[in-house]
C-alpha cells in the first residue's frame, strides 16, 4: 500500500493540474474575445471620430468614449495577461530556489496578488453607488458607475485566473516540468 500512495498522489496532482489548465484555456479564449471586441470597438470609434472630425462635424462624445474604451481594454487585457502569466515577474530568481522554497514563494505570491485584487474589487464595488449620481460629460445618460464597473469586474476576473494557479501550486507535491514551472512563475 505504501508503494501506491505516491502514484495516487501524482495522479491526483496531474488530474488537478489538467482540470485547471483546461479551465484556464477556455477562460483565456473567452477573455481574448472580450479584448478583441474592445479593440475592434475602440478602432471603430477612433476611425469614426477621425472621419467626422475631417468632415467638419466632430462628435462631442468621441474623446470621452475613446478614453473609456482604452481604460476598459487595459483592465480586461490585464485579466487576460493574468491567465497567460504575461505580467512582469522574476522567474530567474525563484528558479534558483529549492523546490519547496519555490512552491512556498509561489503560494505566498499568489495569495498576495489575490488579496490585492480582493481589496481592489471591494473598493471598486463600494464606490459604484457613490458614482451612480455622476455621468459622462458628453453622454449624460451613461452613469459613471457603468464606466467604473470595469474595476470590480476585472478584479474578479484576475482573482479567478490567479486562483487556478494557486490550486496548481497547492496540489503540487513535486516540481513540475521545466516549461510548466517557467510558465507558472511569469
Amino acid at each position: 500500500m505504501g508503494d501506491t500512495t505516491p502514484a495516487v498522489n501524482a495522479s491526483a496532482t496531474t488530474a488537478a493540474r489538467s482540470a485547471t489548465a483546461g479551465f484556464r484555456d477556455g477562460y483565456g479564449r473567452l477573455l481574448e474575445w472580450v479584448v478583441i471586441a474592445l479593440m475592434v470597438a475602440l478602432a471603430a470609434e477612433v476611425t469614426l471620430g477621425i472621419v467626422f472630425r475631417a468632415s467638419g462635424h466632430a462628435l462631442s462624445w468621441y474623446d470621452e468614449i475613446a478614453s473609456v474604451l482604452l481604460a476598459w481594454l487595459t483592465f480586461y487585457g490585464s485579466a487576460l495577461a493574468s491567465v497567460k502569466r504575461a505580467h512582469i515577474g522574476c522567474p530567474e530568481v525563484v528558479a534558483r530556489l529549492p523546490w519547496r522554497a519555490r512552491r512556498a514563494t509561489g503560494i505566498a505570491a499568489q495569495l498576495l496578488v489575490i488579496a490585492f485584487f480582493v481589496l481592489l474589487g471591494g473598493v471598486g464595488a463600494w464606490i459604484l453607488p457613490v458614482l451612480a449620481t455622476d455621468a459622462l460629460v458628453s453622454l449624460p445618460f451613461v452613469p459613471m458607475s457603468v464606466v467604473q464597473s470595469v474595476i470590480p469586474i476585472t478584479a474578479v476576473l484576475v482573482i479567478v485566473a490567479e486562483v487556478t494557479y494557486l490550486i496548481d501550486l497547492v496540489v503540487s507535491t513535486e516540481p513540475p516540468a521545466a516549461s510548466a514551472l517557467a510558465e507558472g512563475l511569469h
